[in-house]
């Protein structure tokens, strides 16, 4: 029988080996030799030297400064030294907001664990529910005293359980409404002082129909200088570019190949050889810089050959466009409107900044995304429900007796005590264990197959998926299948070593160390190993949300949960704000377009807490108190539906005050601006601009292929500009010059 004093011994064994961690993370983060892995981006922002030059051959691996190691642990108080302004201009919303979660779960947790340990655990504990459980040979554990399970069926001692019921989601929904108003203001103050923005200008423009007599930019053109007039400003048309991008990518590969080979040169004064065959592992011996520079130029051709099929084939340009216009209003006009009588022509939208398109999905068609977005949905209900078919037949395969009948002649070898026991004892395990490690890029595979066309659309769709996985596989398959007990256990053994090994990045160090010895070539290479990328929401996200679930859940239920929730929020905070400040790099900012999943999912948790609670009371008999309960899931989500209606709007749209004061103070400011010359080529495809920079004779292709210009537009039909007679093509109304300029004043 395991007792409270048991635990207590778990969990200071687990904080004790946590601090060894810290302690740990502090003396590698000393050493020069890891001041890229722990402090890298810094370093992407040019705002950091390597300390190893210049240093004794010692001295660049070990830090010998003995005072250093006595603030072993500065780096804690470090990590929230910088204000949160700050931290906004240093790593983005994106990441500021992201943090939040963990302090909405102190805000949320902290007084619910205060109310819960004076109320509910003296309600609990001196009640003898479990004596009478235990003389039917029904075993219970000390920490069970300390729950519901404790009170008599009928008691009145549930009418504390159900005051606090209504104490938490009041504190928990006041809580999420505070920090919704919170986060709202912040991202509207945020895109109203952000710098200038290609995508603040832009829109992206999908489903343009097809039209015999243009092509697709003239089109595009044709309809917004028809129903946009004196607001729009040029365009950019989408290309299927995917092979394109492939062989410039191979040619980037070899390019930083030849670098390498030509610096070894310069070291050894010996011009290296190569073997062409399969990984350089056979094959005939030639010059590496000879045939690199043969293969690059041979590439060199086969990309001006495709990138002219590409600029030049009509099918290779999709009925897609980014379309930019000369202010900030008649940007969100267009974004914000719909643009024809038929509502699934000429679709608008935001256009996601530039580092966060994903070019890839870009030329999927349309009219295929409803029947990709079907597919995935079935395809994830399959493997949310019955995803452990499969894996109990492969760990059927994996087992012991599997083995024997599949392999009969591997017997000798299984019979092996070591090899017998690992089979038995390992085996199976470590294929359940591989398929959740894989799970979160299997489910990103199936948001790309979707056809979401920016990397935050890819992120916050896995990372729904994710949670809903959790939802009924863990929560649902576990949890309310388990005892309170185990699930504690779990939390004591499991939070606190799993953020200290987050913030000691074991497994980044080892990887940079082996990219630096045995593939980094040149500094670029250097940069590349070091980089850890970003934060990852779509990983991250849910799983902070399945503490919340546990958290609400278990506050009324099982309090002595809570004490291990809060700990793991607060060291998570510490750690992340420390991760965020000097590791991970934001690859792209969204302006906290995620907030609105985040609150949803917290009110799920709360709602699901309410339904488990009444389960729970009505099978302890307490039909006189229980039906009170029912008032609380309809006061939640009246919650949030108010929250959603208050301040979903400010997440998906963008005010046209707000728009019209940037722009004014804009035109102030900056007179003689010339915004058509930033936007020309804001929205090019990567790889044109790429191989633009590779090809020195082709300094125009811009401006020579990608019919971007919005000059007047020649036609094979009389112009629509001047007529108000709809086209057959866009079931569109178009007004006349002077009806457009009436009803769309430029401000």
């Amino acid at each position: 029988m395991t007792t409270l004093s048991d635990i207590g011994v778990a969990a200071a064994i687990n904080i004790s080996s946590a601090l060894l961690f810290f302690v740990a993370f502090a003396i590698l983060r000393l050493q020069p030799w890891n001041d890229r892995v722990y402090f890298p981006k810094w370093y992407l922002k040019g705002l950091r030297t390597d300390p190893v030059h210049g240093r004794p051959l010692v001295s660049k691996f070990i830090n010998l400064d003995w005072r250093a190691y006595l603030g072993s642990l500065n780096w804690m108080p470090e990590a929230l030294r910088m204000p949160e302004p700050e931290l906004i201009d240093h790593a983005g919303l994106d990441s500021a907001v992201y943090l939040r979660i963990y302090l909405i779960g102190l805000k949320i947790f902290v007084p619910i664990a205060f109310l819960a340990w004076i109320v509910l655990v003296p309600v609990n504990c001196t009640s003898t529910g479990l004596e009478g459980a235990q003389m039917k040979n029904i075993t219970s554990s000390d920490i069970d005293k300390l729950s519901i399970s404790n009170v008599h069926r009928g008691s009145e001692r549930f009418w504390g359980h159900i005051v606090m019921a209504y104490t938490f989601t009041f504190w928990t929904c006041y809580v999420l409404l505070k920090e919704y108003e919170k986060v709202a203001t912040m991202r509207l103050g945020f895109l109203a002082a952000e710098k200038r923005r290609p995508d603040q200008f832009t829109v992206l423009v999908r489903n343009i129909p097809p039209d015999p007599d243009e092509s697709v930019s003239e089109l595009v053109e044709h309809f917004f200088l028809v129903n946009h007039p004196g607001h729009y400003l040029t365009h950019q048309v989408v290309y299927d570019a995917n092979k394109l991008a492939k062989l410039v990518k191979k040619k980037k590969k070899l390019k930083n190949w030849l670098v390498y080979y030509q610096n070894k040169l310069e070291r050894t004064s010996k011009r290296p050889e190569i073997k062409t065959g399969f990984l350089g592992l056979w094959g005939k011996k030639v010059d590496a810089i000879d045939h690199h520079i043969t293969e690059i130029d041979k590439l060199s051709k086969e990309i001006v050959e495709e990138r002219e099929n590409v600029t030049n084939d009509p099918k290779a340009i999709m009925p897609a466009a980014f379309v930019s216009f000369k202010t900030r209003w008649a940007a969100a006009v267009c974004a914000q409107t719909q643009q024809t009588r038929n509502p699934t022509l000429w679709l608008t939208e935001w256009a996601p900044e530039p580092r966060d398109v994903y070019w890839r999905n870009l030329p999927i068609p349309y009219v295929s995304l409803t029947v990709r977005r079907l597919i995935t949905a079935v395809a994830f209900f399959f493997l949310t429900f019955f995803f452990m078919i499969p894996i109990a037949f492969v760990q059927t395969l994996a087992s012991l007796d599997g083995i024997q009948k599949a392999a009969p002649w591997l017997k000798p070898l299984v019979d092996i005590p070591f090899i017998k026991s690992f089979i038995q004892g390992f085996l199976p395990g470590i294929v359940l264990k591989l398929f959740l490690i894989f799970l979160p890029t299997i489910l990103m595979i199936m948001s790309k197959f979707e056809g979401y066309g920016s990397i935050s659309s890819l992120e916050r769709r896995s990372a729904s998926r994710y949670y809903l996985f959790n939802f009924v596989n863990i929560f649902l398959g576990n949890i309310l299948t388990g005892t309170a007990f185990q699930q504690l256990s779990s939390f004591i053994h499991q939070p606190a070593n799993h953020i200290a090994a987050e913030v000691l990045m074991l497994k980044p160090l080892i990887v940079y160390h082996l990219k630096n010895f045995f593939l980094v070539k040149t500094e670029k290479d250097r940069e590349e190993a070091m980089d850890p990328g970003s934060i990852g929401f779509n990983t991250g996200e849910p799983r902070i949300q399945l503490y919340f679930l546990l958290g609400l859940v278990y506050a009324a239920v099982t309090p002595a949960v809570l004490p291990f929730i809060i700990v793991f929020f607060g060291l998570a905070y510490l750690v992340f704000r420390h991760q965020i400040i000097n590791v991970y790099n934001q690859e792209y900012e969204s302006g906290a377009a995620f907030w609105p999943d985040v609150h949803f999912r917290i009110v799920m948790a709360l709602l699901v807490s309410q339904i488990v609670l009444m389960g729970l009371l009505t099978t302890k008999k307490a039909a006189s108190s229980t039906p009170f309960l029912v008032v609380l899931p309809i006061l939640t989500i009246w919650f949030h539906r108010y929250c959603k209606g208050r301040f979903e709007s400010a997440f998906v749209k963008f005010p046209l005050q707000e728009a019209m004061m940037k722009d004014t103070l804009e035109r102030t400011t900056e007179p003689n601006l010339n915004l058509k010359g930033y936007l020309q080529n804001a929205y090019v495809h990567p790889v044109f601009k790429d191989s633009m920079d590779d090809d020195d004779d082709e300094e125009d292709i811009l401006s020579m292929d990608l019919e971007t210009e919005s000059v007047t537009v020649r036609t094979k039909r009389q112009s629509r500009r001047n007529t108000p007679l709809p086209s057959k093509n866009n079931d569109a109304s178009s007004p006349s010059l002077s009806d457009g300029i009436g009803n769309h004043p430029e401000p």
